[in-house]
């Protein structure tokens, strides 16, 4: 891993240091070099603190990882740095930030710090709010993740849901896993340092608790319980609603799935202005233009592939993808994938999306359309599909959109999550 610090740092093992630095991990120890191939510190774990003003970079950072924008940038980062080594032979790179400090640069990595300041408001007290809920449940014993198998090696069911199981040496990542942190190189305008300020200390809150505020960037229409994402359980706030000021009704059959997700209904996050698009979303995001429906095709040789790629399993020729139940918002959480040589059951709505896409999805609230050959065998499958990521909670364009016509932070974030309150609580 390559860096530099940008002005004086001091190290706990050694003297200060700035300039360039390499770090690598050799059986269990990190080693730091300076750009003439010297030493400057060896140790399992090395914290190098930062002096006022000073900030670090780091060079080839990969975010999106595994998602369909997948990339490397250059980034920089203010406060401390911190390199551990893993068990694995990895190295674990983790800034040290305060929580205000860290939330400038989330909101500005989510979105585009050019977006509405009522936006950016809403983002830091959603963004804190699910910060300070997730740090919270961090200390309480409990399952993040759960796998199961159930019935005969043919039959069996197979559910994973993902949220912090593996952050064991800090609390939480960079990536779209928890919330963007792409450090200083985002923050773009001071807007989003006023909108951290103007709301310090403010979260959403139900029934006096913090709450567990999750979002997604476009929920296709209606917004999906929090159950079908992760634990099988539902929160009161989180429950699904429209994006939009009319009435949608739930999805309640495979008929209600295909009318909703052939249909264009009038909802916040349904918006082609590329004027908005282009003031409220980074530059990687806007490559992604059919976001709110969405089609792919894939031959069935090509999705056998994948599917064993994916899955680790081998399903021989594929022969149906059948959906068996979703969630209100038309997201499936148990899918069906019969072959030759086996079926199985597959949730929820992540893996779904994993299982099914060289990289992912845009969703899981999608139909599934088989077109035949003139024998009338299976030639390719067709998904078509409503909405970008596991829709709970806020979304993201959605409440973007919400601001850009007037709504103030307050209004946008109790429309999105039911029955909740904003307070300060320090």
């Amino acid at each position: 891993m390559k860096g530099r610090f940008n002005g004086p740092y001091t190290c706990e093992k050694g003297s200060p240091v700035s300039g360039g630095f390499i770090a690598k991990v050799t059986e269990g120890i990190v080693t730091v070099l300076n750009e003439s191939g010297k030493t400057i510190a060896r140790s399992p774990r090395l914290t190098f603190a930062a002096s006022p003003g000073s900030t670090f970079n780091l060079f080839d950072v990969t975010i999106g990882s595994r998602f369909h924008w997948e990339r490397s940038e250059n980034q920089s980062f203010p406060g401390n740095l911190i390199l551990q080594a893993r068990n694995s032979g990895t190295l674990a790179v983790i800034n040290e930030v305060p929580l205000e400090e860290y939330l400038e640069s989330v909101i500005s990595s989510e979105m585009n710090g050019r977006a509405p300041l009522e936006f950016l408001k809403t983002h830091a007290i959603l963004s804190r709010s699910w910060l300070l809920s997730s740090l919270e449940k961090r200390h309480k014993p409990g399952t993040a993740a759960e796998i199961t198998t159930a019935g005969p090696p043919e039959e069996g069911e197979i559910v994973r849901w993902y949220d912090q199981e593996d952050h064991d040496l800090f609390d939480v990542c960079a990536d779209d896993h928890c919330q963007r942190y792409h450090g200083l190189t985002k923050i773009t305008t001071g807007e989003a340092q006023r909108a951290v300020t103007d709301t310090r200390g403010t979260v959403v809150t139900y029934g006096g608790k913090i709450c567990d505020a999750r979002y997604s960037k476009a929920c296709g229409g209606l917004t999906e319980r929090y159950s079908t994402a992760w634990d099988s359980v539902d929160l009161p706030y989180l429950a699904s609603v429209p994006d939009g000021p009319n009435p949608y009704p739930s999805v309640a059959s495979e008929e209600d799935a295909s009318r909703w997700i052939l249909s264009t209904p009038d909802v916040y996050c349904h918006t082609t202005d590329e004027g908005i698009l282009t003031r409220i979303l980074p530059d990687f995001d806007r490559e992604t233009d059919a976001f709110f429906r969405w089609s792919v095709r894939y031959t069935k040789h090509k999705l056998s592939e994948i599917v064993k790629a994916k899955s680790g399993l081998d399903f021989g020729d594929l022969r149906a993808i059948v959906p068996i139940a979703r969630g209100p918002s038309g997201r499936i959480h148990r899918l069906k994938i019969e072959g030759s040589k086996m079926s199985a059951v597959v949730g929820k709505e992540l893996e779904i999306r994993r299982w099914l896409s060289e990289s992912h999805l845009y969703s899981s609230a999608f139909i599934v359309k088989t077109e035949r050959n003139r024998r009338g065998r299976v030639d390719s499958y067709v998904f078509q599909g409503a909405g970008w990521g596991h829709g709970v909670g806020l979304c993201q364009i959605g409440a973007a959109v919400m601001a850009s016509r007037g709504f103030r932070a307050e209004e946008i974030l109790t429309h999105y999550f039911t029955g909740a309150a904003i307070e300060r609580v320090y």
